[in-house]
Formats: structure tokens, sequence, C-alpha cells
């Protein structure tokens, strides 16, 4: 059991073994949904690579944000940091808008 993780943190995320107490992870991603008041849903995209075939493949993920002033729109590339949990599904806040939607 030398390989073990910490007491309470999963052994194989990544997410967990690399931060430190206090840091939280941020995403950059498209803004898919703005339906829900003060809510915003986030696509956020990664290739890996095929274990077998070793081809680059495309892997979305969506997340909950909360948008206190309503400010990005869908389209617009923003980016979440990690916070509390604000509601059943919402793990995530708008930090910022990085590009605004139909802008060159």
């Amino acid at each position: 059991m030398s390989d073990a993780a910490p007491a309470g943190t999963p052994a194989k995320n990544k997410q967990y073994r690399d931060r430190s107490r206090g840091e939280r992870r941020e995403v950059q991603g498209l803004v898919v949904s703005t339906k829900m008041e003060k809510t915003i849903i986030v696509e956020t995209e990664r290739m890996i690579r095929h274990p077998k075939y070793k081809k680059f493949i495309r892997r979305h993920s969506r997340v909950y944000a909360h948008d206190e002033k309503g400010e990005a729109k869908v389209g617009d590339l923003v980016r979440v940091t990690e916070a509390r949990p604000i509601s059943k599904l919402k793990r995530f806040s708008l930090a910022a808008v990085v590009k605004r939607a139909g802008e060159a």
C-alpha cells in the first residue's frame, strides 16, 4: 500500500491529486443555453486519444454555471470557475466572457 491515496480522495482521479487546498478549477467553453434565470450551460471540449486506433476523438462535457448579472449569451466563449454547490446541478460560476458571439 505504498501508492495509496490519502483517506477520502479517489486514487485515480488526477483532478484531486494535483490541486492543493483552495485551488479552484477553471474551465473554458462555449455557452449553449441561457434559458434559465441566472444559469448558463457551458459545453467544454477535450481531445482524447483512442487506446486502440490512436486517433483523436472529441469528447464534450456540459457544466451548469451561475451567471448573476446575465452577461453571457448563447455562442459566447466564457471562462467558469469551480464554486461551492449552488443548486442541485450548479457547481461553477461565471468568471469572464472571453469572446462575444459574432465578434471577428
